[in-house]
């Protein structure tokens, strides 16, 4: 089995059940279950296929990895509670699992089509975060990318690795995997962020005004009704 596919095989069951539980969450019926994991699992390389030429067709090919995908959200739905208590407890975790396996993975896509460094980092990031990207809009959540906490810095970073040919062989590529979640969990845990700004500075004089004019139209009331 190539390492191509072993990164395959644990992006779906990570992304998959995550989808599941999000939709669980939600208090989704089986099957918005059932669809919030597929497309976790399988829309960022849907996207990613779109952008570097490769036939959306192909998915269909992937029998296997979507029979791999819909026994582990019925897996999921069917956990007992505590199990699924526990889990939520690693749900970062297999989150980063997920990120790494499929950032890699698209990586890895691009390059043996031979596409342009851009091409390369752009395969990583969708692979690796649009099926969160689409999960997480479903449920009506904010997207996990646009949080304050880092996300696809590290599909960025392991398509650099793959592209510019620092992770090749089936140790290097592995050892790289590893680097990601490593990273990821670090990120989680201190809280790192990237440099934001924001546009609400007015917000507090707005606030201000606003309770001037209510306090003003109740002295008014208060005037009318003596």
């Amino acid at each position: 089995m190539h390492i191509f596919d072993i990164f395959s095989i644990i992006g779906t069951v990570a992304f998959a059940m995550s989808g599941a539980f999000v939709a669980m969450e939600e208090e989704y019926d089986i099957l918005g279950v059932l669809v919030l994991g597929l497309v976790t699992a399988f829309g960022g390389g849907i996207i990613r296929n779109v952008l570097i030429g490769v036939p959306v067709t192909t998915l269909w090919a992937q029998g296997d990895l979507i029979m791999l995908a819909i026994l582990s959200v019925i897996i999921a739905f069917v956990l007992p509670l505590p199990w699924i208590h526990h889990w939520k407890k690693t749900e970062t975790l297999f989150d980063a699992i997920g990120l790494s396996a499929f950032a890699i993975q698209g990586a890895i896509y691009a390059t043996d089509m031979r596409h342009p460094m851009s091409a390369v980092v752009v395969a990583a990031v969708l692979t690796g975060i649009g099926g969160g990207i689409i999960r997480d809009l479903l449920a009506g959540r904010k997207p996990l990318v646009l949080r304050d906490e880092i996300y696809a810095v590290w599909a960025m970073v392991a398509g650099l690795a793959v592209g510019l040919g620092f992770a090749k062989s089936t140790l290097e590529l592995i050892l790289l995997f590893v680097f990601v979640v490593f990273f990821r969990m670090l990120s989680v845990h201190y809280n790192w962020r990237l440099p934001r700004r924001s546009l609400n500075t007015g917000s507090i004089g707005s606030d201000i005004e606003t309770k001037a004019k209510a306090k003003g139209d109740r002295v008014i009331l208060q005037d009318q009704g003596r």
